[in-house]
């Protein structure tokens, strides 16, 4: 275990020591994958049912339960999923959808594809995820949903929200890409939207190799989402008003989730409880270590009975005034150099992103996120401060996947050593 004279030898990037001289095999490697999802992904190639659907619904059904949702359904990833879900939720072309600016595309993007647009809400400076007081300036009369991001596995603030979505008339869509498994005030993330959606891939906290899901508990909104893009189910729909569609998907995309990628989910959802509450039990080992440290503070809720799921790119705030002014690019680089791997916030605020600002994509005459827009909702620099300045008071920590106390807090001295030596940086 790290001791107070190893964390005051020199900087390992100004030749001393380093904090973290050898890592033990496999703290941060995921997913998880042992015999038991090797066999489940052999059966369903042996059994030349890829392209079935029995595995991905006995997958979804268990999806739901585990989420206590009344519906679950599985897509190739997770964009597709959440387009469906804005789809299903009711967005039209013209339609607006708000949406934190910082996030990851893959949260907002696809929406131009449906002919609908996105206007950007900043972030909470504590959270990081949707600002509740940001929220009301951004609705018009065109405005339909509000997104919802749990970042980095933070829970929004739910009960701030949801009141502004009724007050409003708005449907709440909640990305819980980040978020698998979190816990908002003792129930699940994800399910206090009208429909919630989350990527699957590889470096989730929950990994399936690649895929996506939707869940809600309104029959409608599961229905619609059927007819978007899962077109051998709608024998399964019972809408009046999409019966007569059958057999063709109505948004002309294929939703249907590879069954190598759900005999894994299911196997791995098997493990995840256990799994997830290592890896809370590791990262919140690594912050209390670092209780008291000058410039850095954990990003993780403090309500008893929220939690941060699988702590998905887990984050830490960077307070430069406390370490002389030093930039969170410095420290990133001087903690990485003691042999603990960090680097600077990774996502940037998509409001200021060219491509969501200047490019036609579809050869609309005009930028084509406001060219199904009756206005110019382009927000720009300083129209989101706190989302724009994110990128310098944020820094990502080690993922860890065990709760291994030595190899913890030697990671976590190599963070006390760098910002207790800032001046020297």
């Amino acid at each position: 275990m790290a001791t107070a004279t190893d964390i005051d030898q020199p900087l390992a990037l100004l030749g001393g020591p380093k904090a973290v001289e050898h890592e033990e095999e496999n703290l941060f490697h995921w997913p998880i994958v042992t015999s038991e999802d090797e066999q489940a992904v052999i059966d369903v190639l042996r059994a030349g049912t890829m392209s079935s659907s029995d595995i991905a619904l006995k997958f979804e059904e268990e999806w739901a339960a585990y989420n206590g949702t009344k519906y679950a359904l599985s897509y190739p990833n997770g964009t597709m999923s959440l387009m469906a879900a804005m789809w299903a939720a009711g967005l039209r072309r013209g339609d607006e959808m708000i949406c934190p600016s910082l996030t990851y595309w893959g949260s907002t993007m696809q929406i131009l594809q449906i002919g609908a647009t996105v206007v950007f809400a900043d972030v909470d400076p504590v959270t990081v995820c949707i600002d509740p007081n940001d929220i009301e300036r951004h609705i018009t009369p065109r405005t339909k949903a509000i997104m919802v991001v749990h970042y980095c596995g933070h829970p929004c603030d739910m009960d701030a929200i949801l009141p502004i979505a009724r007050k409003h008339r708005l449907k709440v869509i909640e990305d819980v890409s980040h978020a698998h498994g979190a816990l908002y005030k003792g129930r699940m993330v994800g399910t206090f939207g009208d429909v919630s959606a989350m990527s699957m891939m590889s470096g989730k906290s929950l990994a399936i190799g690649e895929g996506g899901m939707l869940v809600t508990d309104d029959l409608s909104i599961y229905e619609h989402a059927i007819a978007f893009s899962h077109y051998e189910r709608h024998h399964m729909i019972t809408e009046p008003a999409l019966k007569p569609f059958g057999g063709l998907p109505l948004g002309g995309v294929k939703g249907r989730l590879n069954q190598t990628c759900a005999a894994m989910g299911r196997v791995q959802l098997r493990h995840y409880p256990q799994r997830m509450q290592e890896i809370q039990h590791a990262v919140n080992r690594f912050w209390d270590l670092l209780e008291g440290t000058p410039g850095i503070a954990p990003h993780r809720t403090t309500d008893p009975d929220s939690t941060m799921g699988g702590w998905y790119c887990a984050l830490g705030h960077y307070r430069p005034e406390e370490l002389g002014g030093l930039s969170v690019k410095r420290f990133a680089e001087a903690v990485a150099a003691e042999g603990s791997p960090t680097h600077p916030i990774g996502n940037f605020a998509l409001h200021r992103h060219p491509v969501m600002n200047d490019v036609d994509i579809f050869g609309d005459g005009q930028p084509t996120r406001i060219a199904f827009s009756q206005r110019d909702l382009r927000q720009g620099e300083g129209a989101l401060p706190v989302a724009e300045g994110m990128g310098a008071r944020a820094f990502h920590i080690p993922w860890f996947k065990h709760d291994r106390p030595d190899s913890i807090a030697r990671h976590a001295a190599a963070f006390r050593k760098v910002a207790t030596q800032a001046d020297k940086l």
